[in-house]
């Protein structure tokens, strides 16, 4: 439970700042339980057969056992019965429900990204997601297009570069998003030169 708060709290975190609903939440982190899980389950496992073994041993009640009869193989049996279930509960959980889990959340977060992306981007509107870069559409058609595209970049105090186009695209690229200019020209002025 202590590892999951942590996860989550993180999750929470950058989901909201994203201004994601708390659906959204609940929906990555039931898809992040399973590899959770997969971690946690052994060592839960152990812990709770030393505290049967050391309970038991605390109450005499395996030396009532063993002086009925019972020899230390039937003693064992039920400690290696639960060790066995837990080892095909873990296997379960690494060669299926871990990689279909983490697929899936791997595909919802870059749904999340592309949506938070394309919430930056507004028509009519000068924005600033970050100290030094400013962004302005002047219109976003519903098929995607981006007219009148202008982007200030003044991060680096040595050069900074404008870049404008009369139509672009956001397209999916392998590492995520990346803008597509029909139409465009990228000019740099360098304190150097």
């Amino acid at each position: 439970m202590v590892y999951w708060i942590n996860r989550a709290v993180v999750l929470f975190d950058q989901l909201i700042a994203d201004g994601q609903s708390a659906w959204v939440f609940l929906e990555l982190t039931a898809l992040a339980l399973p590899s959770i899980v997969k971690l946690v389950l052994p060592l839960a496992a152990f812990a709770a057969t030393l505290y049967a073994m050391a309970r038991l041993m605390g109450d005499s009640e395996i030396t009532v056992v063993q002086a009925t009869g019972a020899s230390p193989w039937r003693l064992a049996r039920p400690v290696l019965a639960f060790g066995l279930t837990v080892a095909v509960l873990v296997s379960i959980l690494a060669h299926v429900l871990v990689p279909a889990s983490l697929s899936r959340l791997m595909a919802r977060q870059a749904e999340i990204a592309e949506t938070a992306t394309a919430r930056l981007l507004r028509a009519g509107e000068f924005i600033s997601p970050v100290e030094g870069l400013t962004l302005y559409i002047r219109e976003v058609t519903p098929e995607g297009e981006l007219r009148g595209l202008l982007i200030s970049d003044t991060r680096d105090a040595q050069e900074s570069v404008s870049t404008t186009a009369a139509s672009a695209y956001l397209v999916r690229g392998e590492e995520g998003p990346q803008l597509v200019m029909i139409d465009g020209m990228v000019q740099r002025l360098s304190e150097a030169d």
